[in-house]
């Protein structure tokens, strides 16, 4: 479970709540390890509210430094973050790059410090120095993100290569693609839908009903869809009715 040996840095962070806020991204996330270097403030009354319950946990575990040297000693890679490019700074990961870095250095049984620098100004030039790679997140205008959101991104692009939960197994999987049989249903019931609502001729509604069936088999209907559309059929149908039965009272009044 790649972001089990993970954890994120925060470098002389302002304000509490912030700290807050970055313990729920990592709750969110799966990543168990925040540390805090100096931080400006720090008051866990304000944290708290913004870590939310599930950050709660990662918030009473933080690990106070007083030096980014003393924060990094554990880790075998470091990845700081920078808002700043060129000079220098060159071959700069963006965070769908850094990912697999930091996947290959947890396969080989290796630690990763995610390193952020202050809300109002980042790292400094010598704290970039020590780190192994340096990543930015590329915007389109303002190139300064807020704190919590900059650690979402990063954390975001390591766990769609978790193995703990591969990104492609959903908890919001798709239902089944229908049966040819669920299928005839269907086009049964939204002939009949349609004849109702005088929208097919009833001299020869199976051949009318052709451009439907291949307009509906294009789409690769699933059973939750296939449920909908028959609901549909049915509240149409059941107004179709209530139309036709009101109009025959009113023509016998």
């Amino acid at each position: 479970m790649m972001l089990e040996n993970v954890a994120v840095v925060l470098v002389e962070p302002r304000f509490p709540e912030n700290i807050g806020m970055v313990a729920r991204a990592c709750a969110n996330m799966g990543v168990n390890e925040l540390v805090v270097v100096a931080p400006e403030r720090w008051n866990p009354e304000k944290s708290v509210p913004l870590a939310t319950p599930k950050g709660v946990p990662v918030l009473e575990s933080v690990r106070h430094e007083d030096t980014l040297a003393a924060a990094l000693a554990p880790y075998t890679l470091v990845l700081g973050t920078t808002a700043r490019t060129g000079g220098w700074r060159r071959q700069i990961l963006s965070p769908e790059t850094a990912a697999p870095v930091v996947q290959q250095e947890v396969a080989a049984g290796g630690r990763v410090a995610i390193v952020f620098g202050r809300e109002d100004r980042g790292l400094t030039n010598e704290e970039t120095e020590v780190c192994s790679r340096l990543v930015t997140i590329p915007t389109s205008e303002a190139s300064s993100l807020n704190l919590a959101q900059a650690v979402l991104i990063l954390l975001y692009e390591c766990f769609k290569l978790s193995d703990a939960r591969p990104f492609h197994k959903s908890a919001g999987a798709l239902s089944r693609v229908v049966t040819h049989e669920e299928q005839e249903i269907l086009f049964a019931a939204l002939q009949d839908t349609l004849l109702d609502i005088d929208y097919l001729r009833e001299d020869n509604p199976d051949y009318f009903m052709l451009p439907v069936r291949r307009f509906m088999q294009k789409a690769s209907l699933r059973r939750h869809e296939f449920d909908m559309l028959m609901g549909i059929c049915r509240q149409v149908r059941r107004l179709a009715r209530v139309a036709a039965e009101k109009e025959d009272r009113d023509a016998s009044a």
